[in-house]
């Protein structure tokens, strides 16, 4: 009688197979975390030239206080709108509502040249612009390369339906830096 002693050497085809297809998976998933971390920095970039935008709007309005509190600085909206250059003013005709006037074309030419696609801003007083505190808010488009981060509720966009009111943002949803500021 014979016995069969059969020893196996080495990894079977159908081993093989089973993990190239386990490390495809993997790979499939790091693909994925991949790209995601490739685009988080632009966006971070984004929001940092937003924060920077506001901050220095908060700046020309502190320094006009008097323009604040006669309501020249409140801004509807100017996403999705055309915006008019204004012409600098000059002594003597420079008064509180002139600067401000001046302030905002500056601020909205610089929103529209540092963020992507539609870019804009608003600014309202909380209760009488006489008070000193309101709230700004920068919008932008983010591109559409970016479909797939989807714009968050904590964005905190302004309500379309909140005085005074504006046309509601369409589809795909902006997004939204919201700043708070007492001057």
């Amino acid at each position: 009688m014979r016995t069969s002693s059969s020893r196996q050497f080495g990894a079977s085809l159908l081993e093989v197979l089973v993990a190239i297809l386990i490390l495809s998976f993997g790979m499939l998933a790091l693909s994925g975390m991949l790209a995601f971390a490739v685009q988080m920095p632009k966006l971070s970039a984004y929001r940092a030239a937003a924060t920077a935008l506001a901050a220095s709007h908060i700046e020309r309005m502190r320094a006009n206080t008097a323009g604040f509190a006669l309501d020249s600085y409140k801004q509807t909206m100017t996403f999705n709108a055309t915006l008019a250059t204004v012409a600098p003013c000059t002594y003597p005709t420079c008064v509180p509502d002139t600067i401000a006037t001046l302030d905002k074309d500056q601020t909205g030419q610089a929103i529209r040249v540092q963020l992507p696609g539609q870019a804009g801003m608003r600014v309202t007083c909380n209760g009488a612009c006489a008070g000193l505190d309101g709230d700004i808010w920068i919008i932008w488009q983010e591109p559409t390369t970016f479909a797939a981060l989807e714009a968050a509720t904590s964005d905190e966009c302004p309500n379309p339906a909140d005085a005074p009111t504006f046309p509601a943002f369409s589809t795909p949803q902006p997004r939204c830096l919201h700043v708070r500021f007492k001057l």
